[in-house]
């Protein structure tokens, strides 16, 4: 399913699976083999039916075989898992097996072990074992044991096992996807916004990818040199001209712009949006016209515009270019989602990868602007009352870069809406995220040099999660998570609250879900407690996976409303405490540092 355009081709991580095995030969040993190599297989089987790389691929496992009983053994499978390219571990055993001799020692995969519940074995005694000869020898490692004590040949991985290693299984392919690639940082620092002062240390220590960096001139030498597909450029601009309608104009009638002047606007907008994908990933096509150093792109796998203000006082924003580009399709058909950040805000960045590795889907760049509460909301709206998940008041996320086309909500599942993995999109969906959306001249005072904002409203009922990264001197990142509920206003309701600021771009209202403890007290103190201007929309609720991701990088996360028995973590964790999890996770990544930290 790969795309021409992407850096996902050719060589992707694969998972790897270990089978352990008591390594004792003369009849304890044969009497394993079968059994042991079985589970493994039966664990290859779930994760290639539901995990996926993002061009749609189902993820490639490599089972060790024979099964691993000693040192030999395992060296032969780390020199098998090299050559083939494994970027997570996960062992399995139905037995005891000799657990200094067996484990994975690799410091930078993500690994884990699933010690199989039956009584006629002892897989619990060896995960137990192992995982403290991991916790020893300083490598957090996720422990699996299933709930309920099975037979020794049930072929069944029970629910609550099968929760886990998909977990699992999706957040350290997250790691080993990200790793090696880039960010591209298209431009500087927008406006003052520390989140676009971009940080190497934390993109190469935490995420193990590289930063790169381009001039804005770039773009401007791409476009006035014509390096880009002609042929694309035409069919694209047809494209848009057919599925992207004009609406209002709201600027004053002495700011209004030629349409002349519009019409040149949205050819150089489309121009960007070309020029800023094949910077990102390349493009064999421009090799094709003589231009062999364009065609390679930087293998960005997320990166930023800076737009505001060095760019945008000259020329046309980038609201076509962020908005098209995060869609999960445009005039070449469905596809992944390119993470491009608005503002260069390369922590809000950072944030959308991980959501979109995590669910394959596209991610919502927002503003959090403003917090109604109730009363608010009943004095500017005729006394109407919020109600449902929005009865304790409401989150206003908008932003005067676009959000991706996805985030209209006009696709569903099983009746609600949502954000869908490209290759579960429908013809129909496509049709009804564009023709949910609207593009408007932008305000001239605020982007002198023009541009085309997008505007829709987030149809509500969405389970979601509001995510952030921040960087805290002294401290490093950490992460903030709230999951809850993309809401419905009635039209009248909607128009007041939202003309209150530009009405040219996209809002989302969001409601998070409050458990009385902590930053959730309220949907004030969420607002109250979130640390910077940005965050991330993710349909789902999916915090539970951020926080298992964050647990793998060493990012501690300082706010979140997942319930504790979603909430899974290196077995490690454990020793720091169990009764203060937030203050544990704290001290477990001070103590093992950034994945990838050169201590």
């Amino acid at each position: 399913m790969a795309d021409i355009n992407t850096v996902w081709q050719g060589e992707l991580p694969k998972i790897g699976i270990r089978p352990t095995i008591d390594g004792r030969l003369g009849g304890v040993r044969e009497s394993l083999e079968e059994q042991t190599q079985a589970l493994a297989q039966r664990v290859k089987t779930l994760l290639t039916e539901n995990v996926r790389y993002p061009n749609g691929d189902p993820v490639q496992c490599v089972v060790a075989n024979p099964c691993i009983g000693g040192i030999a053994e395992a060296t032969a499978t780390e020199e098998l898992f090299r050559r083939e390219n494994v970027g997570v571990s996960l062992t399995v055993t139905p037995c005891w097996c000799y657990g200094s001799e067996t484990m994975d020692m690799d410091p930078l995969r993500p690994k884990a072990v699933w010690g199989f519940n039956g009584t006629e074995r002892p897989g619990a005694v060896y995960l137990a074992a192992v995982l403290a000869g991991h916790s020893q020898k300083g490598l957090p490692t996720f422990g699996i044991y299933g709930r309920d004590v099975q037979d020794a040949g049930d072929s069944v991985i029970p629910d609550d096992v099968q929760h886990k290693l998909l977990s699992f299984a999706r957040c350290g392919l997250a790691v080993a996807l990200m790793r090696g690639k880039a960010y591209l940082s298209m431009g500087g620092t927008s406006m003052g916004i520390a989140g676009s002062v971009v940080d190497q240390g934390f993109w190469e220590k935490w995420l193990g990818m590289r930063v790169e960096a381009i001039d804005m001139s770039e773009f401007v030498g791409r476009m006035q040199k014509e390096q880009y597909d002609p042929q694309e450029y035409e069919r694209a601009l047809a494209w848009v001209k057919e599925n992207c309608p004009e609406g209002k104009d709201y600027n004053a009638e002495d700011q209004v712009r030629s349409r002349e002047q519009l019409d040149s606007e949205w050819s150089d907008s489309v121009k960007m949006a070309l020029i800023a994908r094949d910077l990102m990933v390349g493009n064999p096509r421009l090799a094709e016209m003589g231009l062999g150093e364009q065609a390679m792109g930087h293998q960005a796998i997320a990166s930023g515009f800076q737009g505001q203000r060095q760019w945008t006082d000259h020329f046309p924003n980038g609201d076509f270019l962020e908005a098209i580009l995060n869609t999960s399709f445009d005039w070449n058909g469905k596809r992944a989602p390119y993470i491009v950040a608005t503002e260069n805000d390369a922590l809000n960045g950072a944030t959308m990868l991980f959501g979109h590795l995590l669910t394959n889907t596209a991610q919502i760049f927002a503003d959090l602007r403003t917090y109604w509460s109730p009363d608010a909301v009943a004095g500017a709206c005729d006394g109407y009352r919020l109600d449902g998940h929005a009865k304790d008041g409401l989150l206003h996320l908008i932003n005067s870069g676009p959000a991706t086309l996805d985030g209209t909500g006009q696709q569903e599942e099983n009746g609600q809406p949502t954000m869908k993995p490209f290759w579960e999109i429908t013809d129909d969906e496509v049709q009804k995220c564009l023709q949910a959306t609207t593009w408007h001249p932008s305000i001239t005072e605020y982007f002198p040099g023009g541009g085309m904002s997008t505007r829709y409203r987030t149809r509500g009922g969405m389970p979601s999660t509001m995510t952030r990264i921040n960087l805290i001197a002294g401290l490093g990142p950490a992460l903030q998570i709230a999951e809850g509920y993309t809401v419905d206003l009635p039209d009248d309701v909607h128009d007041v609250l939202d003309q209150r600021t530009n009405p040219t771009w996209p809002t989302t209202w969001f409601a998070p879900t409050i458990t009385g403890r902590g930053a959730f007290t309220s949907t004030y103190e969420v607002m109250n407690h979130w640390g910077a201007n940005h965050c991330v929309l993710t349909a789902g609720h999916v915090g539970h996976l951020f926080i298992t991701l964050a647990s793998q990088l060493r990012i501690p996360v300082y706010m979140h409303n997942v319930a504790e028995d979603r909430i899974f973590r290196p077995s490690t964790w454990n020793a720091f405490g169990t009764e203060n999890r937030e203050a544990a996770d704290f001290r477990a990544c001070e103590t093992f540092g950034p994945l990838y930290g050169r201590r």
